[in-house]
């Protein structure tokens, strides 16, 4: 291994240069310090270290065997444990506990619980049409009387009296049945909806989970091409001054390296913008995140997954549901041109006390039936049925609408997927070329065949692939979670989330027959 500068090394065999720093982030990393002799494993290209991508330089060269003898020995083990003692690294924030988090804590989702709660009522509401209503009334009045042309006739007098009157509906056209109908298919199409919410906030966290997995990942190929380009800067300087290069080539390197310089800093930048979106909608900063071993369970295909969504698509259930609450609301509305029945019961007692004469006391009692026959009312009812008729109308269309968009979502979904397999694979290959062609390049350019402008483009070249790679693996994440949301299937419930699920039939059942009480 070969020092650069302090703390920065460079691996002389595969010219891959990085920081000696205890990095517990880095998954691959191990540095064991004993004396003089050093050891690391990093990754190289996103694959697993194996003999042939591993870099175990010690003092310069490539040796397979030497760090697993100082494992092997009690120095080795007594380091590695004097290591792992002192630096405990925190445990990485899996994507299933960042959607956790999400579910518990994002406050779309409280909302759309809240509106749910709302529509609740409404089941309540509609109930009341079969309720009795009662009204009690209390008078009290004073005065003084006074006869003419007979003088002396003035008197003063008071009055009190109290009432009671109950009313029951007996039937009016239906309309109490037709609103309950309404009120709960709207209890179930705002359940969907609230699923709709779900789905679309875990599949932002999902979404916000990789895109940090991403740009951390592009941020650190980009810092470790700095280092690579400053060591090509260095060695063009060099060069120079004995003769072997031109002017030219020391200002191509200086230009590739302020060009490197520009993209980390891009790249920075863009990991801050994606912080900020995890911490939104997750609700804390992202630690330490750790890239899903495996995608998550997908149908077989495509039909597949089409007849899926057509089924448990929260946004198909719930348009078809506000439309069978716009049908049932139709009826209510024209229950106003029907007649109506119901039962009247009164109790009433007064006290008349006139100036010279003794106070009357009387009760009364009665009950009584009415029958009202609509005739005419100014045409608001009938305004107001072909109202509900067209609005159930549009509540039908609207299915069709939704089932065309979520046919839409999951046929994207499933190509992007495709897609980005398909450029996991030629991404994979084109890294495994770039990096032999620049080691190629590098080798012929100490030969003195290649110029410093070749090394720099096979090592732009081998960078974009890379960075094509970590954003292909990331693609295809984020596109196995968009298809699980255009199914239908991406809820806390169906993933499997080690959560509390909230049970919205909770609050419905516990307000649908309530009499009394205005607390939530």
């Amino acid at each position: 291994m070969t020092a650069k500068a302090p703390g920065e090394y460079k691996c002389d065999t595969c010219s891959v240069g990085f920081s000696m720093l205890w990095r517990p982030d880095v998954s691959g990393l191990l540095q064991l310090v004993a004396g003089a002799v050093m050891f690391r494993e990093h990754e190289v290209d996103g694959l697993p270290p194996t003999r042939r991508t591993t870099c175990r330089g010690i003092t310069g060269m490539h040796r397979r065997t030497k760090g697993s003898r100082i494992l092997r020995n009690g120095l080795g083990a007594l380091v590695l444990t004097g290591i792992l003692g002192t630096a405990v690294p925190a445990s990485a924030e899996t994507l299933m506990q960042a959607l956790s988090s999400a579910y518990g804590n994002n406050p779309d989702i409280a909302a759309e619980r809240a509106r749910l709660k709302a529509t609740d009522e409404g089941v309540a509401k509609a109930k009341s049409g079969w309720r009795p209503s009662v009204f009690a009334n209390g008078t009290v009045k004073t005065g003084v009387s006074k006869t003419t042309p007979l003088p002396g006739t003035s008197r003063s007098y008071n009055s009190e009296s109290v009432s009671i009157t109950l009313t029951q509906p007996v039937f009016n056209g239906f309309k109490t049945v037709e609103s309950v109908r309404s009120a709960k298919a709207a209890v179930r199409a705002g359940r969907q909806n609230l699923l709709a919410v779900e789905q679309k906030v875990l599949l932002d966290a999902a979404t916000a989970y990789m895109n940090v997995v991403r740009d951390r990942e592009i941020l650190r190929l980009k810092a470790r091409n700095i280092t690579v380009l400053k060591e090509q800067l260095q060695s063009t300087i060099a060069r120079y001054k004995v003769g072997e290069v031109t002017k030219t080539d020391v200002s191509q390197a200086r230009a590739a390296l302020a060009q490197a310089r520009s993209d980390y800093a891009q790249a920075k930048a863009q990991l801050a913008a994606t912080i900020a979106s995890y911490e939104k909608v997750v609700g804390h900063k992202p630690r330490r995140l750790k890239f899903p071993r495996h995608c998550p369970k997908l149908p077989l295909g495509l039909n597949d997954a089409l007849a899926r969504a057509s089924r448990i698509n929260p946004n198909i259930l719930a348009a078809a549901y506000s439309q069978k609450a716009a049908e049932h609301n139709v009826k209510a509305v024209f229950g106003d041109l029907l007649p109506s029945v119901s039962i009247q019961a009164s109790l009433s007692a007064s006290r008349n006390k006139v100036e010279g004469s003794n106070p009357t006391k009387t009760r009364d009692a009665s009950i009584m039936g009415t029958i009202s026959v609509p005739i005419y009312q100014g045409g608001f009812v009938h305004a107001s049925v072909r109202e509900a008729r067209h609005k159930a109308e549009a509540a039908r269309l609207s299915v069709a609408v939704a089932r065309r968009a979520v046919r839409q979502q999951v046929v994207s979904a499933w190509n992007n997927l495709i897609a980005a397999r398909k450029v996991i694979s030629a991404a994979r290959a084109q890294v495994t070329a770039s990096r032999r062609a620049y080691e190629g390049v590098r080798e012929e350019y100490k030969a003195g065949s290649r110029t410093t402008l070749d090394v720099l483009n096979a090592q732009q070249t081998l960078l974009n692939a890379r960075v094509s790679l970590v954003s292909a693996r990331a693609a295809e994440m984020t596109a196995a979670y968009s298809l699980l949301a255009a199914i239908g299937e991406l809820t806390a419930w169906r993933l499997g989330l080690k959560v509390a699920a909230y049970d919205p039939t909770e609050h419905y059942r516990a307000v649908k027959s309530k009499l009394f009480g205005t607390r939530r």
